[in-house]
């Protein structure tokens, strides 16, 4: 689509607004003027320890999103260590900054005596329009792009600078994740009136994230990501099988203990 949004000239040089880091900068404040915002209203945290929290979000994210990524191939960014520098600035794995982002909220929210469950259901409404932005990001640049398709439904890149095949008709994956996101930040505004306990909307956030990440996996066209099982299952795939059982298995033990009380 439009990998770069627009150029200017800095002092005789060239500098290119690319439309992934306008959009990720854009959801990044949506989801911290809501997060700020509910848990001033909602638990009365001030707006510096949010800020805190934002920062180790920002870290987190960042960290885990590479190392997942070099991950999917270790034998060409490990060897030499030198080719992890290579487009340094993109390349991140969702999952990856997940799996990092959980631990280190909960780390915050132990050493703040903040209350966890109540923090991680804000976290995963802010985190969804994040993730929302995120992904229109990919599909301006081209990444995360699907497979072939004859289907009625498709996309075809022709922009250079985007990572995705050009002139092929794609399944336009990146969308079909939007609409994924979408679908579940509107599931849990509903039930956020509603919920049986507390930490029930980032339950249902990951385990409804995981179900449809699976299927959105089989039109992925994007093969580097690597699979456990070459053409069956992909790394994505068995990361959202694993969180969707570990996560079910809470999801049961706090809607149990919720109706015991």
């Amino acid at each position: 689509m439009y990998p770069v949004l627009f150029s200017i000239d800095f002092f005789g040089h060239l500098v290119n607004i690319h439309s992934y880091g306008v959009l990720i900068s854009f959801g990044a404040l949506m989801g911290f003027i809501y997060a700020s915002t509910t848990a001033k209203k909602e638990l009365g945290i001030e707006s510096q320890t949010m800020q805190g929290l934002a920062r180790i979000i920002i870290i987190a994210a960042f960290v885990g999103g590479k190392v997942l990524y070099f991950l999917e191939d270790p034998g060409f960014y490990f060897f030499p260590p030198a080719n992890m520098l290579h487009n340094f600035r993109t390349g991140f794995v969702f999952y990856g900054s997940l799996l990092f982002v959980i631990p280190s909220v909960i780390w915050f929210f132990r050493k703040h005596k903040l209350p966890v469950m109540p923090m991680l259901d804000i976290v995963a409404i802010a985190g969804l329009i994040i993730h929302i932005f995120g992904r229109m990001g990919c599909f301006f640049a081209g990444c995360c792009y699907g497979k072939k398709t004859d289907g009625l439904i498709f996309i075809e890149f022709t922009d250079t600078a985007s990572v995705a095949p050009l002139h092929q008709h794609l399944h336009p994956t990146q969308l079909y994740s939007v609409t994924l996101l979408i679908t579940i930040l509107i599931v849990l505004l509903m039930f956020k009136r509603h919920k049986r306990f507390e930490g029930q909307l980032f339950f249902i956030y990951i385990m409804l994230y995981a179900i449809g990440r699976g299927v959105i996996e089989i039109f992925r066209g994007d093969i580097r990501r690597g699979y456990i099982i070459d053409g069956i299952l992909s790394h994505s795939q068995f990361i959202s099988l694993i969180l969707l059982g570990i996560i079910l298995f809470f999801y049961v033990r706090f809607l149990k203990k919720s109706k015991a009380n």
